[in-house]
């Protein structure tokens, strides 16, 4: 369905925890959060659901986040439950790949279509003080397990950060070079504890990586499910993209909706509030009511968010307050 600024609302990213087994500085107090209790977490049949009345809005790319969504028991099972629903075309899946090896084989044969995987630097300490604690081996292990797939598109997420060496830039664009993957570069977004780093921008990593590979072309085709600018570089079998949503801002596009954990279907990632489809759930609502909240909250979807600060005191206020890993990666 169209929201109120006719944007095509198809897909829908669905954070299936608030749990990770890493804990990355930008993301996560060193200590971790305190974690939602199990009986708050939406249930497999309960996303399902949501799943399918979101067709019948249009609804029909589904990406499961977290946290760290390998931690949530027999995710696979939810993979196939969601792929099953006509009318769902793509089912995908964002994570720091350190289990994935572990659950390849019943991802894919339950239908993922296609696979994201955090890495932001090929430096094995570096990558261990990022994640505090996290083993770069098990990650780059969960890559190549995915890549013996061919029908999986595998992708490859990182966040640049001022004062990190451009050569881990060069690095991780540069595994593209051989391997039929897309490394995309996104900028740092002013959430919870993002707020506190400083992102490199597209203009400096592209100027970087151009200065390494030569003058890249401009892929103009489509890739997933969202805004990603792609370019090739010569020689290189994948494509280098850049997610830029506070330089580059996308919104007049954004075709996304977010359904957390908890079961709160927001509209925005910066804004606060939604429509609270548990609480309907639990107590009992028709599939028709369901739908009705989801619709409105759909249609009623922010023009823009204001990343940049130009924000009055009355749109602060309703601004979201928890971090990514609550609102779902």
């Amino acid at each position: 369905m169209q929201d109120q600024h006719g944007r095509m609302i198809e897909y829908m990213r669905v954070s299936v925890t608030d749990r990770c087994n890493l804990r990355c500085v930008y993301c996560m107090p060193e200590n971790g959060i305190t974690s939602v209790p199990h009986n708050e977490i939406l249930t497999f049949d309960e996303i399902s659901r949501i799943c399918r009345i979101g067709v019948s809005l249009g609804i029909s790319r589904i990406k499961l986040t977290g946290g760290e969504p390998l931690v949530r028991k027999d995710l696979p099972e939810l993979v196939g439950m969601i792929r099953r629903i006509q009318g769902i075309e793509q089912v995908s899946l964002t994570t720091n790949g350190i289990l994935l090896k572990d659950n390849i084989n019943k991802l894919v044969s339950n239908g993922m279509d296609s696979v994201n995987v955090s890495i932001d630097t090929l430096d094995e300490q570096s990558y261990f003080e990022t994640t505090r604690g996290g083993g770069l081996a098990e990650a780059l292990e969960g890559i190549e397990a995915a890549l013996k797939f061919p029908e999986l598109a595998v992708k490859i997420n990182c966040v640049p950060l001022e004062g990190q060496s451009q050569e881990e830039w060069v690095r991780l664009a540069g595994l593209a070079r051989d391997r039929k993957i897309d490394v995309r570069f996104i900028e740092m977004m002013p959430i919870g504890f993002g707020k506190q780093y400083a992102g490199a921008g597209q203009e400096k990593v592209l100027k970087t990586l151009k200065n390494a590979f030569g003058e890249p072309e401009q892929y103009s085709g489509r890739l997933g499910n969202g805004p990603a600018v792609y370019v090739q570089f010569p020689g290189f079998r994948g494509r280098t993209g850049f997610i830029s949503a506070v330089s580059h801002q996308f919104c007049s596009t954004c075709n996304r909706v977010r359904l957390t954990s908890t079961g709160i279907l927001k509209p925005c990632l910066q804004y606060g509030g939604g429509a609270d489809l548990r609480k309907l759930i639990r107590e009992g609502a028709e599939d028709s009511e369901i739908r009705k909240n989801m619709e409105k909250t759909i249609y009623g979807k922010p023009a823009a968010h204001h990343f940049d600060g130009k924000i009055s005191a009355a749109e602060e206020e309703n601004f979201e307050t928890k971090d990514m890993s609550q609102i779902g990666g």
